[in-house]
């Protein structure tokens, strides 16, 4: 499995999904692609389509998730977590690929 949904991340998709009225067919899109100061960044969103061919899906703790093969490569073994405090809040990848990353956390370089 490429990328991992923890609990946390599970429950605030499933609550974004259900304040924004989104079709009951919406699976989450986790993706890298190249571009940010470190050659990579990641991308989050929602998504209808899946094409069996070039994306993987699993459901983590109900939510489907979907990466597409290229990406797969970058991000197997990564947690998406989603950290709530009083320094940050938002969705955390944690990817063991990355050599480094910048310094906001949203690109890497693998």
């Amino acid at each position: 499995m490429s990328v991992t949904l923890t609990e946390k991340a599970a429950s605030e998709v499933k609550k974004i999904i259900t304040d924004q009225k989104l079709d009951p067919a919406t699976v989450l899109r986790v993706g890298v692609a190249g571009g940010g100061c470190s050659g990579f960044q990641y991308s989050l969103g929602f998504d209808t389509a899946f094409d069996p061919k070039a994306d993987t899906k699993t459901d983590q703790h109900g939510v489907a998730v979907v990466v597409d093969k290229k990406s797969d490569l970058f991000l197997d073994g990564t947690t998406l977590d989603f950290h709530e405090g009083i320094d940050k809040r938002g969705f955390t990848f944690n990817n063991p690929n990355a050599k480094k990353s910048c310094g906001c956390g949203s690109s890497f370089q693998a």
